[in-house]
């Protein structure tokens, strides 16, 4: 495909507009017009058009997936030109290529010169592997945290409900029957995809069918011609739009830029989280666990000898057991940089004799032994991680040593280890240089603009203040079709003391008691740590008598689906809930924030950022710190009205919203809603509507 949209402008004349394109898609699914989202259509039209990045803001209802799927097609099949389209979760992702892109493509193509292609791209691992289900790979006998390297959108993180059932299963004769399951499946499924298996199953029992993309044999593979994931990429080559996800545009804007296909526009969806999509992309960690795993595989799959990382294992493991938690400003101690440079130099010597020998093929058609691909793909991931955290100048990244339940970046760490984790300092870089250098890019959310203004996040994606250098961008609000003033409330508890180090207060549970007792129940509870959500609804299931759910209870899609089936129940969480949750009417018209969602004081990578801010002569709490807190709570507020008949009240139990310097920069980044500080109005505004 070129990329040359002046190709198709003799053609263009002769081809409906964007606008009446919208209108026919729109008019598919039932619905009318809608002015932000004719706006937004033209916008995003327009920036490609002129190669110029684009933010536009679409406020929930706009109908923002439309207002760019249409332009997107419309360009790629005019100009020639691929289009890459990106979302953050996974179900916006469905929504997207089961629903929308296929309805807009099917209403635009009569008038289109042709129809046009769509595909579905996702990391290496989301596909099941035909050579290993049919014995070209050893057994992996791993769990979990013995496997680093996996890429976001590869491992757990694409796929939490499976993840916490696996924890609740009891052994071998579980993960044998969900194995055995799978290689059923093999035989009927037509593209491999993990998220078209329903039940899902365990992230273990997905790694015996399926391998990351270092681990695969390649153009040597007996099945390459049904191989899952290069059908994938076939099909993706072929397409006009392509839809991935951020995990994806992570690892390419991280090194592998070939992961995609060639395109020239790339629009974003759900922009606000790309940053730290890419963050997590970008993040390594190094463990005693992780180096004798490629050291096992080493030995089991190409009969290599161990000695020398086994040595530098075991001398990594006793200092980084002994390392204090926390980050390490200046690099990592030289004792501890020795050691990592230890395990480097045998990781490096090791290589060499870890690659697949074609005189032991493992069948007669030659194909490359697998387990020696799999030892071959752990050793050299992790001479990378170790090459990187013991470089000479690691200025550019942030590292930290975290052990299990020592918050971010170690709690997740099930086995008991301590680990080093290295995460870069900036991404903005990145992203200017390997997403946006040859590629028009629009990114969209419904809360792009922080404080009243774009530069926030403009600055997160490396595109700069307007007017800047680098400031090659066009930011655009086309507004949201709800009247926030007149259907909700923005209730800020002054009152109440600051929050302090404990999770609750009796003053904040008689508040929330209050709140939830005038509503009717009809609340959802986001508070900033698991510890609060627990403790508020433990006491509010003492104090009230209406159904108080808290995530934890069960898989968080059942507790969302429990919660909007019955108005009297609360539901009570963490992150998880303050983006994505979508409950419209009766059942929610009560949002509860129990603090300013401001990051941890201990966690590395934005405390590192910040520092950076103040060194460069910057307010690095401003920076960082309020513009976290500003697009948590706009995400937060966000849930209370999903429709125009919504009706309710955002209720935030720190007084620090309105009386701190920098509330109005927090409340500016919040829906329109009227605002108040009066107990007694709140309450009888909750009363009204649950009669």
């Amino acid at each position: 495909m070129t990329t040359a949209p002046e190709a198709a402008e003799s053609a263009d004349a002769e081809v409906a507009s964007v606008e009446e394109l919208l209108d026919l898609a729109v008019g598919r699914l039932g619905g009318g017009r809608r002015d932000g989202q004719h706006r937004m259509a033209i916008e995003v039209e327009t920036a490609i058009e002129d190669g110029r990045h684009l933010l536009v803001q679409a406020g929930t209802g706009t109908g923002k997936s439309l207002g760019y799927l249409v332009p997107a097609v419309r360009h790629a099949v005019m100009a020639d030109e691929r289009v890459i389209v990106s979302t953050a979760t996974l179900a916006l992702q469905r929504q997207v290529v089961t629903r929308d892109l296929p309805l807009v493509a099917d209403a635009v193509a009569p008038l289109l010169p042709r129809p046009p292609k769509v595909a579905l791209l996702k990391g290496w691992h989301n596909y099941l592997c035909l050579h290993k289900t049919g014995g070209g790979y050893p057994v992996d006998d791993a769990t979990l945290f013995d496997l680093p390297g996996l890429a976001p959108g590869e491992g757990a993180a694409d796929h939490p409900a499976e993840a916490g059932r696996a924890r609740r299963e009891d052994g071998a004769t579980s993960l044998a029957d969900h194995v055995r399951r799978l290689h059923a499946w093999a035989r009927e499924t037509d593209s491999g995809d993990r998220d078209e298996l329903v039940p899902g199953v365990p992230d273990r029992a997905w790694r015996q069918v399926s391998v990351t993309s270092l681990e695969c044999i390649g153009q040597k593979c007996p099945l390459l011609a049904e191989c899952f994931p290069e059908r994938a990429r076939a099909a993706a080559r072929e397409a006009d739009v392509v839809v991935t996800n951020h995990a994806m545009l992570g690892i390419a804007v991280s090194g592998s830029p070939n992961v995609l296909p060639e395109h020239g526009v790339v629009v974003v969806d759900e922009a606000h989280e790309l940053a730290d999509r890419v963050t997590s992309a970008a993040t390594v960690d190094l463990s005693l666990t992780s180096i004798e795993h490629a050291a096992r595989l080493a030995r089991r799959h190409a009969a290599a000898e161990t000695t020398q990382l086994d040595a530098a294992a075991q001398a990594f493991g006793s200092l980084v057991a002994q390392a204090p938690a926390g980050s390490f400003p200046l690099g990592l101690p030289d004792d501890l940089r020795t050691a990592v440079g230890a395990v480097r130099d045998a990781a490096r010597e090791l290589l060499t004799r870890v690659k697949p020998d074609p005189s032991k093929a493992k069948d007669s058609a030659g194909a490359p032994d697998g387990g020696a691909k799999m030892a071959q793909s752990a050793v050299l991931q992790l001479f990378e991680v170790a090459e990187r955290m013991a470089a000479e100048d690691t200025t550019s990244d942030v590292l930290w040593c975290a052990r299990p339940g020592d918050g971010p970046g170690g709690a997740w760490a099930g086995d008991g280890v301590s680990r080093l984790h290295a995460a870069p300092l900036h991404v903005a870089g990145l992203i200017r240089a390997g997403l946006l250098a040859e590629t028009t890019g629009v990114f969209t959310s419904a809360t792009l603009t922080l404080g009243g203004r774009f530069d926030a996040v403009a600055g997160s994606l490396g595109l700069g203040r307007e007017g800047d250098e680098g400031g090659d961008w066009t930011g655009v609000d086309v507004g949201s079709p709800f009247d926030y003033p007149r259907q909700g409330i923005l209730y800020v508890a002054r009152h109440l003391p600051a929050p302090g180090r404990e999770p609750t207060t009796e003053a904040q549970l008689d508040e929330i008691a209050g709140l939830i007792e005038a509503a009717g129940g009809r609340t959802l509870g986001l508070f900033s740590s698991r510890r609060a959500a627990n403790a508020a609804a433990e006491a509010m299931r003492e104090r009230l008598d209406v159904p108080v759910l808290a995530q934890g209870d069960d898989q968080l899609p059942t507790l969302v689906r429990q919660f909007a089936a019955d108005p009297a129940t609360c539901l009570f969480g963490t992150l998880s809930l303050w983006q994505g949750v979508d409950v419209p009417g009766p059942s929610c018209r009560l949002v509860l924030i129990d603090r300013i969602p401001f990051p941890r004081p201990d966690d590395p990578v934005r405390s590192a950022r910040t520092r950076a801010v103040e060194r460069a002569g910057g307010n690095g709490f401003m920076q960082v710190s309020a513009t976290h807190a500003a697009l948590l709570l706009a995400q937060g507020a966000g849930r209370l009205i999903r429709t125009g008949d919504d009706r309710g009240v955002v209720a935030v139990l720190d007084p620090r919203l309105a009386t701190a310097r920098y509330g109005t920069f927090l409340t500016r980044s919040m829906p329109d809603f009227w605002p108040t500080t009066d107990p007694g109005v709140v309450r009888a505004a909750l009363h009204r509507l649950a009669t």
